[in-house]
């Protein structure tokens, strides 16, 4: 429960050091280098975009270059490939890639090519395919395609509208032409879209034809060859053949090249770590000799950091304590289980300056609100092992990934202990099986209460849970106005309001409404009667006199106050968001017992436990699902609106240090 210190560092070197000092702070991942510094006389910023844009491009070549073997020569992975995190690369080999860059540049641009050779071939194909269809109506025709006639005659081949007939087409032509004789039409063949005709005559008439056709509709054939449509379709044929061999014979090549895959990986990861270099030297101020770094680090690495870079290059290199106007960087350190909960902490926002780190206290109400929503032991249970399995199966996944899996964990673990409490085990499913299969009921008694059987008890300490969870955050921001020693905020803003609420809960309890809803009856003393009034009176005092205290102004100050009770309707809609609690564990134990029934409704039989296993798996999967899904959401949302909207802002910027951002592996520093 901690935001880490944070020291400024100022670096001042040779600029003969330059391309060495930042290839240390890049390799040591430590430092994060600020690039806003303005430019003077003396120190300017060279502009690195050409270079930085040079290694970009490598990147996305080398990128592309693994997708294409990955599309014609796929890698077999298995169904949690993306759990094994990065694989880890010797120093070594990876000064071993850098050398032989080259090469690798080489067979890049290979694939690329192979690639592009590949498309050409695919659309050499779509060609011919679309070619051929077109060229189906001809195949009865058996004369080549780029027939014009004889020495007496010519030959008018093409098409005119569906439905066609010999007849119907020389009539046509003798109504446009009256005087016209000597031709004949042949139909090749008519289809609902067209029909295609070949047409013979006289050379003197085939021009006032061809010109009766066309108001017809006619239009020339589009395709000339000295083929028939039938010999054409078979030169296709065969250029489709020739070019699949062609795509095979490059896919063989492209297999050849991707046993060189781990080496172009690397080779990305070099060049996007240049890249990444680049970047942050256009952003340093340099002289005509030096070059100046000013950064944060942890305090924690300070020394480590310091002696480092004093041992292995002839710089100046100092700490200092970050200004109060500045705004430093936030890193949490949190103990193993509460930093399960940093990722959603980090989704609202980080702590801003002066704030506390709220992720140990949230991540415990977080924990327990979710188990609270699902509430059912056996689904608890399932989420519990499946993410302690995959946490052992895959130690190397990404750190993000194994605090989402822990967290989930935590919560099946808490489910468990909340589904025994309330003694739902698939819902109901010990008693439908026994009773529906072995004719013998059995029933798990909760060891505290069903809320099904009992869902006002449920919605009581529902809401009582609720108002913990809102006095933990009011607490918090007591802690927080203790750690800067305001203490006026702390009884104005704090203390009235813990006064307040408490009295009026006090002056509830005893009342008929409070016993017809929670079905249990209290009976307080006079004396704890007289403390619920002074107590509720006192902390609405104390927020009609100080909630304006800024003000100097008497009406103003009293009118803020008196505005600032109607926030008393913020805590009551604030606290019945936690009838969610009553409503998703409801939910759940319901839609369960709801499968159970439909599984259990074909009876005893061999049929019968078919069934059932069936819709208790789709069943259950479903609910299990949908209900976690809806826990994850409200506990969330539980948190960012009714806990961190009592104490906590955010807005705090996450410590992102110069490191070696790689996609594909994890390289090892040599020692």
């Amino acid at each position: 429960m901690a935001v880490l210190a944070m020291k400024k560092i100022n670096i001042c070197a040779m600029k003969k050091d330059r391309k060495a000092v930042l290839e240390k702070l890049q390799a040591m991942g430590a430092v994060e280098i600020n690039t806003s510094g303005e430019e003077d006389e003396i120190f300017k910023k060279i502009n690195t975009t050409s270079q930085r844009s040079k290694y970009e491009k490598r990147v996305q070549n080398t990128d592309a270059a693994l997708e294409i073997l990955q599309q014609y020569v796929p890698e077999k992975t298995s169904l949690f490939s993306a759990l094994e995190g990065k694989k880890e690369v010797e120093e070594e080999k990876l000064q071993e890639i850098i050398a032989s860059r080259g090469k690798y540049n080489l067979m890049v641009k290979n694939i690329q090519e192979l690639n592009k050779e590949i498309a050409n071939c695919k659309a050499g194909i779509n060609k011919c395919e679309v070619a051929i269809e077109g060229l189906k109506p001809w195949l009865n025709m058996d004369i080549p395609i780029n027939t014009t006639g004889t020495k007496n005659t010519d030959v008018i081949i093409g098409t005119m509208g569906p439905g066609l007939t010999e007849d119907i087409i020389s009539q046509m032509v003798l109504n446009r032409q009256p005087e016209l004789s000597g031709f004949d039409v042949t139909v090749i063949s008519t289809d609902k879209d067209q029909t295609c005709i070949f047409v013979i005559c006289m050379k003197q008439t085939s021009a006032k034809l061809e010109e009766a056709l066309r108001a017809e509709g006619f239009t020339r054939i589009s395709y000339f060859s000295k083929r028939t449509p039938e010999g054409k379709v078979e030169k296709y044929k065969k250029d489709i053949k020739e070019y699949e061999e062609r795509i095979e014979k490059l896919k063989t090549r492209l297999s050849e090249l991707a046993e060189d895959r781990d080496n172009i990986r690397l080779l990305s990861d070099y060049y996007r770590i240049r890249a990444d270099k680049y970047e942050v030297l256009g952003g340093l101020l340099q002289s005509r000799s030096t070059f100046v770094i000013t950064g944060y680090i942890l305090q924690r690495d300070e020394e480590e950091i310091v002696n480092e870079l004093n041992d292995e290059f002839s710089l100046m290199v100092e700490t200092e304590d970050i200004p109060e106007d500045e705004t430093a960087p936030v890193k949490l350190e949190n103990p193993k289980v509460f930093a399960s909960a940093e990722g959603v902490l980090e989704s609202f926002g980080l702590p801003g300056r002066g704030e506390m780190d709220p992720t140990t206290p949230m991540s415990i109400f977080y924990i327990f609100l979710f188990g609270l929503m699902l509430s059912d032991a056996a689904y608890g249970l399932i989420i519990f092992l499946a993410c302690f399995i995959i946490l052992k199966k895959f130690p190397k996944m990404s750190d993000g990934m194994a605090k989402s899996l822990r967290l989930f964990m935590y919560c099946g673990l808490s489910t468990l202990i909340w589904g025994i409490l309330f003694g739902g085990y698939f819902g109901d499913l010990i008693t439908v099986v026994s009773k529906t299969f072995f004719h013998h009921e059995i029933v798990i008694k909760p060891l505290w209460f069903a809320p099904l059987d009992n869902p006002m008890k449920m919605l009581v300490f529902s809401l009582l849970f609720g108002l913990i969870h809102l006095f933990g955050g009011l607490a918090l921001k007591g802690y927080m106005c203790i750690k800067k020693k305001d203490f006026v905020g702390l009884i104005s803003d704090v203390v009235s309001w813990f006064m307040l609420i408490t009295g009026l809960v006090m002056m509830l309890m005893p009342t008929e409404l409070f016993a017809s809803i929670a079905q249990m009856s209290f009976q307080f003393s006079p004396a704890v009667k007289t403390l619920s009034y002074v107590l509720a009176a006192g902390g609405a005092l104390i927020i009609v006199v100080m909630s304006g205290r800024d003000k100097k102004n008497p009406a103003l100050r009293f009118a803020l106050g008196l505005y600032d009770i109607y926030n008393l309707t913020g805590w009551l809609s604030d606290l019945l968001s936690y009838s969610r609690l009553l409503a998703l564990g409801l939910a759940t134990g319901v839609i369960a017992q709801v499968v159970n029934q439909m599984g259990s409704m074909v009876g005893d039989s061999v049929f019968g436990v078919i069934v059932f296993i069936l819709v208790f798996m789709i069943g259950h999967t479903f609910n299990l699902a949908i209900n976690m899904l809806g826990a994850y959401v409200h506990t969330c949302r539980l948190q960012y609106v009714e806990f961190f909207g009592k104490f906590y802002e955010g807005g705090g910027i996450p410590f992102n240090p110069f490191k070696e951002n790689t996609k594909y592996v994890d390289i090892k520093e040599e020692k």
